[in-house]
C-alpha cells in the first residue's frame, strides 16, 4: 500500500502594526488566496480574537473545522489550525508559568502566560499537528546571555515533551520567534529529533521592512516533522507583496508531506 499526501501551510496572520494596517482587507487576501490554493491544513498565528477568526472563516468556506480552543476573547494563544480533512481531536498546551526573567518586561511575561501549543489531530489521514507561537524576542538576540533566553528555553522544553507525547506522525508549524542559527533551536531539534522541511534552507520569513534600519534579518518561521512524516516541495507563501502591500511581517510557508500508511512501520 502506497502512502497519503498531505500539503500544510502555516502563517503569522496579524503581525503588522494595527494602527493602519487595513486588517480586514489583509484577511481577505489571506483567506482567499488559502481557500483558493492546495493545502489541506493551515496553521495560523496571532488570531487573537474571535473578529480576526470570523475574517478568516468568512473567506476559508473550504476549510471545516476550524481548531482551536476558546479563550476569553479569541482562540487561545492566537492559534488556529483550519483543515479540509477530518478532525478527530483538539488540546491546548499552555508553556506554563514563565521562570524568573530579570530585564524581560512585564508586558511579554504577562504573553507568555497565553502561549503555548496547539494540537490537533486528523482523523483521515492520521497525522497531529501541532500549531504553536513562543513569545517574541525583541532583542533579536538569541545568545545565552540575552534576557529572553530562560523564558525561550523554558517554551521549548514544553514544546518538546508536546511533541515526544504526540507520537511518530507529527508536524509542528508556526512562528517560533527563535532564529535558525541559535543554540535553543539546535537544542530544540536535537532532543525532538524533528526534521526541518526546508532542511535549512528558508530564506528569512521575518521581513527586513519592519526591522529597524540595518537589522539583520532571519527565518523564524518552520515546518518541522518528526520520523513517520516525510516533507518535500517545500516552498514560500505570501512571499511577494499583494496589491494592499504585504499581507503579513512573515512570510508563509508550505510543503507536501507524505505519510506511509497507518499501521506501517516508520
Amino acid at each position: 500500500m502506497s502512502g497519503e499526501l498531505l500539503t500544510i501551510a502555516s502563517l503569522n496572520t496579524r503581525g503588522i502594526p494595527l494602527a493602519g494596517s487595513q486588517l480586514a482587507e489583509r484577511y481577505a487576501v489571506i483567506g482567499a488566496g488559502f481557500d483558493a490554493g492546495d493545502a489541506d491544513v493551515v496553521c495560523c498565528q496571532e488570531v487573537l480574537t474571535y473578529w480576526h477568526l470570523r475574517l478568516l472563516a468568512r473567506r476559508m468556506r473550504s476549510f471545516r473545522p476550524a481548531s482551536y480552543q476558546r479563550g476569553p476573547v479569541g482562540p487561545a494563544g492566537g492559534l488556529v489550525t483550519f483543515s479540509r480533512r477530518p478532525v478527530s481531536g483538539t488540546r491546548f498546551r499552555r508553556f506554563g508559568r514563565p521562570p524568573p526573567t530579570p530585564g524581560v518586561p512585564r508586558s511579554a511575561r504577562l504573553q507568555a502566560r497565553m502561549k503555548g501549543a496547539l494540537v490537533t489531530r486528523l482523523g483521515g489521514p492520521e497525522l497531529c499537528v501541532i500549531n504553536t507561537h513562543p513569545v517574541a524576542n525583541h532583542d533579536g538576540d538569541w545568545s545565552a546571555a540575552n534576557r529572553y533566553y530562560p523564558l525561550h528555553r523554558a517554551e521549548l522544553a514544553v514544546l518538546a515533551q508536546v511533541v515526544s507525547e504526540a507520537g511518530p506522525r507529527t508536524v509542528v508549524c508556526g512562528d517560533f520567534n527563535i532564529s535558525r542559527e541559535s543554540s535553543l533551536f539546535g537544542e530544540f531539534m536535537g532532543t525532538t529529533g524533528l526534521a526541518d522541511a526546508f532542511a535549512g534552507a528558508c530564506p528569512p520569513t521575518f521581513r527586513a521592512e519592519y526591522l529597524p534600519a540595518g537589522a539583520t534579518t532571519y527565518c523564524i518561521d518552520f515546518i518541522l516533522t518528526a520520523d513517520g512524516v516525510t516533507a518535500d516541495g517545500a516552498a514560500l507563501v505570501f512571499a511577494e507583496k499583494e496589491p494592499l502591500g504585504y499581507v503579513s511581517d512573515h512570510i508563509g510557508l508550505r510543503a507536501q508531506l507524505s505519510l506511509p500508511p497507518t499501521g506501517s512501520a516508520s
